[in-house]
C-alpha cells in the first residue's frame, strides 16, 4: 500500500465538512462515549457486587474495590458537590466546544469522545454514590503503588493524551506560537 493510499487520521482537509462526513463522526463519536461509558458503568457494577481483592498478576497489577471520596489520585477528600459541579460544568465545556470547534478527523472525534465519556462515567458515580468506583491497582512490588482507578479514568487519561498528539500533529502549537512571534506594533 503506498503512503497516499493510508488515510491521515489528522490533517484532514479542514476547508469543507460535508452533512455527510458531519454524520459520520457524529455517529463515531456517539458509539465511541456510549460504549466506554457502558463498559464503565458495567465494570463498577461488577467489582460493586463482587469486591474483589484479587493479585492478577503477582507483584504488578492487582483488582480491588476503591471508595474514592476524592479528585485525582484521591486528593482532597469530602467535596462531592464540589466535583460534582466541575464534572457538569467540564462536560458542558466539552460540548460546547464540540459545538463551535468540531474536530476534522477521525482522531480528534474519538479523542473528544474518550475524554466527555470518561467524564460523564465518573460523574455518574458522584450523583449517584456520592464518590467514585476504582478497582485496577498497578504496584511495583512493594516499592510502588499508583492510585487505583477505573474504565473512566482510563479512558480520559487516553482522550487527553490522543488530543496532544491531534494537537500536535495538526500543527495548532505551532501556529499559536508563529502568531505570538510576530512582531508589534
Amino acid at each position: 500500500m503506498e503512503t497516499s493510499e493510508i488515510p491521515d487520521l489528522v490533517s484532514e482537509d479542514k476547508s469543507e465538512v460535508s452533512p455527510g462526513k458531519y454524520r459520520g463522526r457524529l455517529r463515531l463519536f456517539l458509539i465511541v462515549a456510549a460504549l466506554v461509558v457502558i463498559l464503565d458503568q458495567l465494570s463498577k457494577l461488577f467489582i460493586n457486587s463482587n469486591r474483589p481483592q484479587v493479585e492478577l498478576l503477582p507483584g504488578f497489577l492487582n483488582l480491588v474495590y476503591v471508595k474514592n471520596y476524592g479528585a485525582i489520585f484521591g486528593l482532597v477528600h469530602n467535596h462531592t458537590e464540589v466535583f460534582i459541579g466541575l464534572g457538569i460544568a467540564g462536560v458542558i465545556a466539552i460540548l460546547v466546544f464540540l459545538r463551535y470547534f468540531p474536530p476534522v478527523t477521525p482522531l480528534g472525534v474519538v479523542s473528544f469522545a474518550l475524554i466527555l465519556s470518561g467524564a460523564v462515567g465518573n460523574l455518574i458515580d458522584r450523583i449517584r454514590l456520592g464518590y467514585v468506583i476504582d478497582f485496577v491497582s498497578l504496584h511495583w512490588r512493594d516499592l510502588f503503588y499508583w492510585p487505583a482507578f477505573n474504565v473512566a479514568d482510563t479512558a480520559l487519561t487516553a482522550g487527553i493524551l490522543v488530543l496532544i498528539y491531534y494537537f500536535y500533529k495538526s500543527r495548532v502549537f505551532g501556529k499559536a506560537y508563529e502568531r505570538n512571534d510576530e512582531p508589534q506594533d
